[in-house]
């Protein structure tokens, strides 16, 4: 697929990006969709999976046929099987007529099954046998039913952690696993973000007659810098958010507003613990991942270790660690830490450094006022300290700037 042919294809199914990963993700999906391999498409939530599945069903033999999505983790565990194939009437309390099954729905087409990971061991094994012989049955009947559906699944958990736990099926793995297709997270796409932010705020401007909205250089480093764990939905929201707020009605001379780090910063998400992928765990766990009790438990020690990090790495670019040299074993260092608790108002004095570490500290300061264009706040930010702490300790050339002005 030459560069021409790749821009029709994103441009029939409103995709954004030039990533290479991504790139090689849309041409793979284009080269398996004529045959009838079941592929299993994985990455993170959000990174456009379900789209992926659309473009396989549509460059396929099967376009004419029906493509039907089906989120296995939406579906309680007592009424998979009815869903997938349908049940008769009278076969369980409520089940009052015949019913067709999604995979009845989807003859001579393209099932999608989104989120095969949740998948209770006993539908795993009707699956493995619609896989080899397009046979089932319906709940509460006898007879054997027939299909002919291309099965396309895809997953946002860790399938080798499911087989080595053995609540996924090796056999039912290779069967969906004949081709595999990666989609990359939305953090290893740098470039694309901002194509994308500017994608969704022309979306938002044409709907509602807003301004579109504009980044600046510190504003662009800014919103690449951040991780994006809800990948292409979050970022959606956050841009309508942002257009919403800080946008105004179009006017004869005004059609975009740009916004600069200090106005962008604000809407930048700041989590409270880091955002775990989801694994699953078992029968005697939450459908979908861990218990409450270990994500709790995970989540402390890795905010309780990001603590310590961001602690020495204050320390390193301030100079202020301090050891008290005792007798006896394992004296433990004190540590001075940064006051960025203390009133505003208040006069704190820089404790004595040596020389070295000084100009080493200045440097540092230099470095990153030179990347944010003397924007203190982003440099502050960048060391780990706080704004007040990065104004005392500025290199004298910027020290002589901030008087004049």
């Amino acid at each position: 697929m030459d560069s021409q042919e790749l821009q029709i294809l994103k441009n029939k199914f409103d995709i954004i990006g030039n990533d290479p990963a991504f790139n090689r993700a849309l041409e793979t999906a284009v080269k398996f969709a004529p045959t009838d391999l079941p592929v299993l498409i994985t990455g993170e939530s959000g990174t456009g999976k379900e789209n992926l599945a659309r473009i396989i069903h549509t460059y396929s033999t099967r376009r004419n046929g029906e493509f039907v999505p089906v989120n296995c983790g939406a579906i309680p565990s007592g009424t998979v099987d009815s869903e997938l194939f349908g049940h008769v009437k009278g076969s369980f309390t409520g089940a009052t007529d015949n019913r067709i099954g999604f995979f009845e729905a989807a003859d001579k087409g393209t099932i999608f099954l989104d989120e095969i990971g949740e998948l209770p061991p006993a539908t795993q094994v009707k699956l493995l046998r619609v896989l080899q012989s397009g046979e089932y049955m319906k709940v509460g009947s006898t007879k054997v039913e027939h299909t002919d559906v291309r099965i396309v699944c895809a997953t946002n958990v860790n399938l080798d952690y499911a087989l080595s736990k053995g609540t996924f099926r090796l056999d039912l793995y290779y069967r969906i696993n004949a081709a595999q297709l990666r989609l990359p997270p939305l953090r290893e796409r740098k470039n694309d973000i901002y194509l994308l932010f500017r994608k969704f705020t022309s979306d938002f401007s044409d709907k509602y007659g807003m301004c579109k909205v504009t980044l600046s250089h510190d504003a662009i480093d800014l919103l690449t810098a951040y991780r994006w764990p809800g990948n292409i939905r979050q970022l959606m929201n956050f841009t309508y958010a942002v257009t919403a707020l800080e946008s105004q009605k179009i006017t004869p001379t005004s059609e975009r507003i740009q916004l600069d780090a200090d106005r962008l910063l604000p809407y930048i998400p700041h989590e409270e613990g880091p955002l775990l992928p989801t694994l699953y765990a078992g029968e005697d766990a939450p459908r979908g991942g861990l218990s409450g009790e270990e994500k709790e438990m995970i989540y402390k020690a890795i905010r309780d270790l990001k603590d310590e990090i961001d602690s020495v790495k204050r320390l390193v670019v301030s100079g202020g660690m301090h050891y008290q040299i005792a007798s006896g074993n394992g004296a433990k260092p004190h540590v001075a830490d940064e006051p960025e608790w203390q009133d505003p108002d208040e006069q704190v004095q820089d404790e004595p450094e040596s020389l070295s570490v000084k100009k080493s500290q200045e440097e540092l300061i230099r470095r990153a006022l030179e990347k944010h264009d003397g924007n203190r706040k982003l440099a502050a930010l960048e060391l780990g300290m706080s704004e007040r702490s990065l104004y005392r300790k500025l290199p004298p050339e910027y020290k002589t700037k901030s008087k004049k002005k």
